[in-house]
């Protein structure tokens, strides 16, 4: 029986969740004095690592617009509306629940700290808002692509405007989702381009998924607009700069890395997706299934979340390159077999805080 499950998306899921492992296990332990940009080998390193955000998002923003465009088809779109609301305003509650210094609350002592704004604080909000848009266009889905491309164009085009921008006045929860400046790792602009990017995608093979032809066209595509983006996009901003005399234009080509990351994750998904084939691995599958309780795990265990015990405070940034890639080996094996084979993490924090989330709305579980 023919399926449109798009396998490849579980393979790129699981190389972005393990890029994430290494990335955030190097970025701690490395010693200081072996971050060299003049390393070639940490320079390499340093730049695949720079993907791995923009494939995490964009990701997200194809699986869970693709699920959600998925299910006006069977006739169960308010039922996945709802749950895209619940999920999001779950990821943002683990994002601050992970966060939350229970050993200094219980010391007496308060700050601002576990207010930041992470990963999951802004994948919760990019899938409510992503919610809220194909709520408004319900009927029309093609203004919905439209519209989420649109989106994502512009909040990448117009990063110069808010890069700096002034929350004074504003409410400190509410500021660390536009600012760093409150110690927040992510801010919704300008990530949420990259889900509302994917949510585009998403509509593509919505559409088109199955139709003759689609997978080297898109493929195609994904590999030409990538190179474009990775090698030429600050040329057309000047070039745009120079017709128009809009600074803006110049402004993004000479910081395009907003672009130009882009354009690494559609080459990369257009490898992915012209090798699914090969990649149809039950390990793999289990893995990009569970990004959720690995992303737990891996930040329990690196950073001591909750309990203050984690490999940051005791090890801090002391370790050389050779201990460092074998330490993200294991650590990668551990955390991936901790949340496929140990603690079910899935049923015992996602479902748990989802169903005590649905009580808390009046809704069945």
């Amino acid at each position: 029986m023919k399926t449109n499950r798009l396998f490849f998306i579980d393979a790129v899921r699981a190389f972005a969740i393990i890029m994430m492992l290494q990335g955030h296990f190097i970025d701690t332990l490395l010693a200081p004095e072996y971050r060299n940009m003049n390393s070639l080998a940490f320079k390499l390193w340093s730049y695949f690592r720079g993907i791995t955000a923009p494939t995490f998002f964009t990701i997200s923003g194809i699986v869970f617009t693709y699920l959600l465009m998925k299910s006006k088809k069977k006739g169960l779109a308010p039922e996945r509306i709802r749950k895209g609301l619940m999920r999001g305003l779950l990821l943002i509650a683990i994002g601050y629940g992970l966060r939350t210094p229970i050993l200094e609350w219980l010391t007496g002592t308060f700050s601002n700290s576990f207010l930041a704004v992470d990963v999951l604080h802004c994948i919760g909000l990019s899938i409510i808002i992503t919610v809220g848009i194909y709520y408004l266009t319900f009927k029309k889905s093609l203004i919905f692509s439209i519209l989420m491309l649109l989106i994502g164009i512009s909040i990448f085009t117009m990063e110069p405007w808010y890069r700096e921008l002034d929350t004074t006045g504003i409410p400190i929860i509410f500021a660390n989702y536009l600012t760093k400046s409150n110690g927040s790792v992510f801010t919704i602009l300008p990530w949420m381009g990259y889900m509302a990017i994917g949510a585009f995608i998403a509509s593509l093979f919505y559409r088109f998924v199955g139709r003759e032809k689609f997978k080297p066209v898109l493929v195609s595509g994904f590999m030409v607009v990538g190179t474009v983006l990775i090698y030429n996009s600050s040329y057309l901003f000047m070039k745009l700069y120079y017709t128009t005399d809009v600074l803006l234009f110049k402004q993004v080509a000479y910081y395009n890395y907003l672009f130009t990351r882009l354009g690494n994750v559609l080459i990369l998904l257009g490898l992915f997706y012209a090798l699914e084939k090969f990649l149809k691995n039950q390990m793999i599958f289990k893995i990009g299934q569970k990004t959720l309780s690995i992303y737990v795990i891996h930040f329990v265990i690196i950073y001591g979340s909750l309990t203050g015990l984690g490999l940051s405070p005791f090890l801090g940034r002391s370790l050389n390159p050779y201990q460092a890639a074998a330490g993200a080996v294991l650590f990668i094996i551990i955390v991936c077999w901790i949340s496929l084979y140990g603690i079910k993490t899935n049923a015992f924090i996602y479902k748990k805080l989802r169903n005590k989330f649905k009580k808390l709305n009046g809704l069945k579980s």
